[in-house]
């Protein structure tokens, strides 16, 4: 039997053994009955939001677990490459570093547009502001503001 129930009993034994509430005595007793009937409702909506709340938690504690295990997942694809942090790059031999060629100068193609020649020429080249074509002798002009940090070619 719920609180709930339990006062509703005992209003129900006061209400029938008729007691006269104009006498003191059972007025007092009649807001007794009637302050645990209030209270017994309280309680019952204080049990049903402590249920809310419990569900509520679990479904962020599930959230959260979730949340854990990716991450887990994450650090434990991170564990496979700490292994490698141990080596030194002077145990493996990754070749001859001069094998590869920087140009300090660069080279630029340019298309002739009378005859269609392709020219090479370096940046030095380029900075003369022309340079005629070697096939058809077309003037080959240059036009790019020094400021650019690149070639605009």
């Amino acid at each position: 039997m719920t609180l709930a129930e339990k006062a509703a009993y005992l209003k129900g034994l006061m209400d029938g053994i008729k007691l006269d509430t104009e006498k003191d005595e059972n007025r007092l007793l009649k807001a007794v009955v009637d302050l645990l009937q209030d209270m017994a409702v309280s309680i019952d909506d204080l049990e049903d939001n402590a249920i809310a709340v419990s569900d509520e938690l679990d479904e962020i504690e599930e959230n959260l677990d979730a949340i854990d295990e990716f991450l887990m997942d994450e650090d434990e694809d991170d564990d496979e490459f700490e292994d490698y942090e141990d080596y030194d790059d002077a145990d493996y031999d990754f070749g001859d570093e001069d094998d590869f060629e920087y140009d300090e100068d660069p080279v630029y193609e340019v298309t002739c547009p009378k005859c269609g020649e392709v020219h090479q020429f370096s940046e030095k080249d380029l900075m003369e502001g022309s340079k005629p074509c070697s096939k058809c002798g077309e003037l080959l002009e240059f036009e790019f503001d020094e400021d650019d940090e690149e070639m605009p070619f």
